[in-house]
C-alpha cells in the first residue's frame, strides 16, 4: 500500500510503502503558477548570467575563467558551452567537440520550456567558432529580452589577437550586422576593433573614431580591453560611454617581454559585467576590473620559473585564478582611469 499525506508547506511527513516507513520527506505547499513565477523572477537584485562561450577541461579560458569570478561577486552562472576542449588552443594539441547551432537551440529550448528565461539578468558571450551558432545567439538575445526587457548583454567578440584571426572569417559579418547592434556592453581588443570597423586603430584619435562606430550602432559602453598604444612596456585600455566619459588606463606589462597569457580577455569581460551591475560609476568599474585582472596576472607571473623570463610551458601560463580569490572579491585599485573628455 502507498500512502501519501499532503500537509502545509514546511512540515514533514512520513510516507509508508508496503507497511515500511521511509525517510522523512519535506513537501512544499503547491501555489498557483502565476505566484511562483513572480517569486522566482521578482526583485531588481536578481543576478544570474547565461554565459555562452568555450569550455576547457584543463586550464582557465572561456566559461572556466568567467564562472568563478562571477560567483565570487554574487552571481549565479549558467554556463552554456560553445566548445568543449581538453585544453585551450595554445597547447601543442587539443581535442574535443564543437557545438553546433542545433545543439544550442535544443539546450535553450529546455530553458524556455521550463520558464527559466525571466531569471536571467545578464547574457555574456565569448568565443564562438561557428557562424550559424553565432546567428542562433542573436535569436537567444531577442528571446531573453522578451522575457526580461532589462536584460544586459555583454558581448566579448572573441575573434583574434596580435594580428592573428582564429575564427572563420564568416563570423565577421554576423557580428557586425546581427550581434553588435544587440549588445549593451562590448569588450573587444584592439585587433578585434579593427576587424569589426574595417579600419586600422593606430592612434588615440582612431580609437575614439572606432568607439563612435559602435555607439552609432546603439552600444552604450565600449571597452577596448587592451591595446599597444601605450608607452614601451605599457598596454593602454580605453572606455567610452555613449554621451558619457571617455577614459584610459595605462597597464604595465608583467613578466618577460614575450610572455602571453590566454584567457585574460574572458576574465576582463566577466569582471566588468559584475562591477558594472553594482555601480553606475563607470570609472570605478573600469579601475576595479583592471585591478583584479592585474592581480591575477601578478600571481601567475610569480609562480612561473624565473618570473617568466625564459621558456614557459603552456600549462605554467594558466591563470592562477583560484589562488586570487581575495583580489577578485576585494580589488585593490592602483591604476587610475584618466578622463579624456
Amino acid at each position: 500500500m502507498f500512502l501519501l499525506l499532503v500537509c502545509p508547506a514546511g512540515s514533514f511527513v512520513r510516507s509508508l510503502i508496503g507497511g515500511q516507513s521511509s525517510r522523512l520527506l519535506q513537501l512544499q505547499l503547491l501555489l498557483p503558477r502565476e505566484t511562483t513565477e513572480k517569486m522566482s523572477t521578482s526583485g531588481s537584485n536578481a543576478k544570474r548570467v547565461l554565459s555562452i562561450q568555450s569550455h576547457v577541461v584543463h586550464g582557465y579560458v572561456g566559461n572556466k575563467v568567467a564562472t568563478y569570478p562571477l560567483q565570487l561577486l554574487g552571481f549565479d552562472v549558467d554556463p552554456l558551452n560553445s566548445v568543449q576542449f581538453s585544453n585551450h588552443t595554445g597547447y601543442k594539441s587539443f581535442k574535443g567537440p564543437v557545438s553546433n547551432e542545433k545543439e544550442l537551440a535544443t539546450i535553450f529550448e529546455g530553458l524556455e520550456e521550463n520558464e527559466l528565461l525571466p531569471q536571467y539578468s545578464h547574457l555574456l558571450t565569448g568565443y564562438i567558432g561557428n557562424p550559424l551558432f553565432l546567428r542562433q545567439v542573436g535569436i537567444i538575445v531577442q528571446k531573453l529580452r522578451q522575457a526580461n526587457p532589462k536584460l544586459v548583454y555583454v558581448c566579448d567578440p572573441v575573434m583574434g589577437d596580435n594580428g592573428q584571426l582564429y575564427v572563420p572569417k564568416e563570423l565577421l559579418p554576423v557580428y557586425r550586422d546581427e550581434i553588435i547592434p544587440l549588445a549593451d556592453i562590448i569588450t573587444p581588443n584592439q585587433y578585434e576593433v579593427e576587424l569589426l570597423t574595417e579600419k586600422e586603430v593606430r592612434s588615440e584619435a582612431a580609437v575614439w573614431e572606432a568607439m563612435d562606430w559602435f555607439h552609432k550602432r546603439g552600444i552604450k559602453t565600449v571597452v577596448i580591453s587592451s591595446s599597444d598604444l601605450g608607452q614601451p612596456g605599457v598596454l593602454r585600455a580605453f572606455l567610452s560611454q555613449l554621451d558619457g566619459p571617455r577614459l584610459a588606463i595605462d597597464i604595465p606589462k608583467q613578466g618577460g617581454k614575450d610572455l602571453v597569457f590566454t584567457g585574460t580577455g574572458d576574465l576582463f569581460a566577466s569582471l566588468f559585467l559584475a562591477h558594472s551591475h553594482e555601480s553606475s560609476d563607470v570609472a570605478a568599474v573600469f579601475e576595479k576590473t583592471i585591478a583584479s585582472l592585474q592581480a591575477v596576472i601578478k600571481r601567475t607571473v610569480a609562480a612561473l620559473p624565473n618570473g617568466g623570463n625564459g621558456p614557459v610551458k603552456a600549462t605554467e601560463r594558466e591563470l592562477r585564478l583560484v589562488q586570487s580569490k581575495a583580489e577578485i572579491e576585494q580589488p585593490q585599485v592602483v591604476l587610475r582611469a584618466q578622463r579624456l573628455n
